[in-house]
């Protein structure tokens, strides 16, 4: 059966104006080359989407203008998670509102809750929305991890769907793969990681790397899932050095250099995030070159 938001997620890039506004018609621009070219489901305003640094009303002027542009070529998930509950919960029916196909809702960061606190957070926003959930499990950038036992009592709720998991954690994937309810889906939150996961039995990747190389990577989940692995492989290991590339520094700031280069919608990263550096600039040209891509 196939996964219900597709094999290749992109987490993408949230296009701003050289002044640093929102860029919407670069968002539109963007979701529909990402839609052509291999992505099953936008991902909207996630870590990559710089999502600290949007409003509460430009999320919402995004998510209406992406889903709108999706319409009829694919779905479009919306990060709606934040570290207060009560806020999630608001922006969370608003998104539902505007028509998003799911949700994507990363752990609170900052306010490290326990993991009571967790399963209580997701199972309340659950609660007060008819949307697929993808728990978002990113310890590096939230401070806090989902435990195995957490995640499995929050797949039980309904509509808790999938996990997005960036914690690298091979052997917990394939614990989590084997003890979860039938029907609850694990992805990749990295794209070096997706080949490993997919052998352990996950769905698909939440990718960064999608936003240049999308077909490829949709070609290794499909060789995967036919069982082809030394093909799978074979894309997986031509593809390592790109993906080691967009994450010389902090994401998105090198994928972000990549779409500009390429001369696609991106614009600049908002402050705390700067601008690649010259010497990051010429690492990252250097990989599309070797990548095919320039």
């Amino acid at each position: 059966m196939a996964a219900r938001f597709g094999a290749v997620l992109t987490a993408m890039v949230t296009p701003f104006r050289q002044d640093h506004s929102l860029d919407l018609d670069g968002a539109c621009r963007l979701a529909a080359h990402l839609l052509e070219r291999g992505t099953d489901t936008i991902v909207v305003a996630g870590s990559t989407g710089e999502s600290p640094t949007l409003t509460h009303r430009e999320k919402l002027d995004l998510f209406s203008a992406v889903i709108k542009t999706a319409r009829g070529r694919g779905k479009v998930v919306c990060g709606t998670g934040t570290y207060s509950t009560a806020e999630t919960i608001e922006l969370s029916r608003e998104a539902q509102g505007l028509g998003a196909d799911g949700l994507l809702l990363v752990t609170p960061y900052y306010n490290k809750p326990p993991q009571r606190g967790l399963l209580e957070h997701f199972t309340r926003v659950a609660s007060a929305v008819d949307l697929p959930i993808i728990a978002y499990n990113i310890p590096g950038r939230t401070g806090i991890r989902i435990e195995h036992d957490t995640l499995l009592r929050m797949a039980e709720v309904p509509n808790i769907v999938a996990v997005k998991d960036s914690t690298g954690d091979f052997q917990a994937i394939s614990r989590l793969v084997s003890e979860a309810p039938d029907g609850f889906e694990v992805y990749s939150g990295d794209d070096w990681a997706t080949f490993g996961y997919m052998c352990l039995g996950a769905v698909g990747i939440v990718s960064v790397a999608s936003h240049l190389v999308g077909p490829r990577i949709r070609q290794m989940t499909e060789l995967v899932t036919s069982g082809d692995i030394p093909a799978a492989r074979k894309i997986h290991e031509e593809l390592t050095p790109l993906f080691n590339t967009l994450f010389i520094t902090t994401n998105p700031i090198p994928v972000k250099t990549a779409l500009d280069i390429l001369g696609l919608p991106a614009g600049p990263p908002r402050l705390p995030l700067v601008p690649a550096t010259g010497e990051e600039r010429a690492r990252i040209e250097k990989a599309l070159v070797d990548a095919g891509l320039l």
